[in-house]
């Protein structure tokens, strides 16, 4: 009787891994060795420091799952990291204590378990790999520090500050939509990082609700965009008497407004690509009008005279406009005013409002970026924030500079407001 138990034991252990190795499309190898890893691993934990010229491995039968352990000379070690090269193994001391058949028996286990969910989501990643560049509606779980953690179906997505939008505000349970960006490899093994705020969102946005761009009879030839405030999109038509941009427009705006909506109320601007330079820029730095162009093309320069009464529209709001013409249309951007004064220039590399500020080291945008500070308007409502952060006494006079500027133009503006009221 004993020797059928036994048999049975050995049948029962060997095809239960094969069963699992089958179904889960591990290979029945990589179960072995890890088991082998961990059974080592218990045996320290479990029986203290070990001998330092000892090397210990294990034997493990794959058709019973009995093991030994045992342990023989090292003979060489690297000198930098300590890791065991070479050893002699010709006559190897069997060090199996009595009792450990049973936390082998708790280790295979564990083993076995952590290689399903390791199977599992190697799996879940492996499918997300063939998603990268779609959206899709996930749920928001949890937060991970400043990262937003987010339920995408089969997976969990992982969306981390700089893919977030600004202004945005992320709470548990809500539904949102994301892109697909990318799989990463981090320290906690692949993530599928998901984002709020790469301009891909917005053209697959658009691509869901106009079908002339799902067809291909639109296109979006250029865009731009600082996410959670403002993007600029320029759109052509491939046939002939389709209008690009009322067709992403929609009847009553309703397709732009869905968009818009998704994008919790980014501001869109919609212009017909044209090959002709000039027009291409008169369009990006619209609503502003009654714009002087002169383009030196061999540098991808614009110099661009606006009257005065329309400067600010053509710069926007902390150089925001024009800094969006110049990475939608390629070319670095010269405003001046009808005196000939610059008042804007920028190079369509300023990625934010805060890029501009000359004198700001790297650290100091990253901390800014991370906690969503990236236009003077933030840094004057959540002052504390970077205060608190002592980031150096040059870089909050930088900051301290610019918030004190904007404060006394915004205080100027309401004063002539109040006045006019009167």
């Amino acid at each position: 009787m004993a020797a059928q138990t036994s048999s049975t034991a050995r049948t029962e252990f060997a095809a239960a891994i094969n069963q699992i190795a089958n179904e889960r499309q591990i290979d029945p190898a990589s179960i072995y060795d890890a088991i082998r890893q961990a059974l080592v691993s218990a045996y320290r934990k479990q029986f203290g420091h070990l001998e330092e010229e000892s090397y210990y491995f294990v034997e493990l039968d794959e058709q019973s799952g009995e093991s030994t352990i045992y342990k023989c000379p090292i003979i060489e070690k690297d000198e930098e990291t300590g890791e065991i090269l070479k050893w002699d193994d010709s006559k190897p001391e069997d060090v199996t204590p009595a009792g450990f058949g049973r936390i082998a028996a708790q280790t295979a286990k564990q083993v076995i378990l952590q290689k399903i969910r390791e199977s599992e989501k190697d799996k879940v990643i492996s499918d997300f790999e063939e998603r990268v560049g779609e959206i899709v509606t996930a749920q928001i779980l949890r937060m991970d520090g400043r990262a937003v953690i987010l339920d995408i179906g089969r997976g969990q997505g992982y969306m981390p500050p700089e893919e977030q939008m600004r202004g945005e505000f992320y709470r548990m349970n809500n539904r949102i939509t994301v892109l697909i960006k990318e799989i990463r490899e981090t320290h906690k093994g692949k993530r599928i990082i998901c984002s709020r705020a790469d301009q891909a969102l917005v053209s697959k946005l658009f691509e869901r609700e106009v079908p002339e761009i799902a067809a291909g009879t639109v296109e979006i030839a250029l865009i731009s965009r600082e996410a959670g405030v403002r993007t600029k999109l320029a759109v052509r038509s491939t046939q002939d008497g389709v209008d690009p941009v009322g067709s992403c427009v929609g009847q009553r705006g309703v397709r732009v407004q869905e968009v818009i909506r998704e994008l919790n109320n980014e501001k869109l601007d919609i212009i017909p690509f044209t090959e002709d330079a000039k027009l291409l820029l008169q369009g990006a730095l619209a609503p502003s009008e009654g714009l002087q162009i002169e383009i030196n093309e061999a540098e991808k320069l614009a110099e661009v005279t606006a009257p005065d009464d329309q400067l600010s529209l053509a710069i926007g709001r902390g150089g925001q406009n024009v800094r969006l013409a110049a990475k939608l249309t390629g070319y670095k951007i010269t405003i001046k005013s009808a005196s000939g004064e610059v008042k804007s220039k920028v190079t369509g590399e300023e990625e934010y409002e805060i890029d501009t500020f000359k004198g700001i080291i790297e650290d100091t945008r990253d901390f800014l970026v991370e906690n969503k500070l990236t236009t003077v308007a933030d840094l004057s409502r959540f002052k504390n924030k970077w205060i608190e952060a002592e980031l150096g006494e040059d870089q909050e006079a930088i900051l301290r500079e610019k918030v004190d500027a904007f404060e006394k133009e915004m205080a100027e503006k309401d004063t002539a407001f109040n006045m006019l009221k009167e």
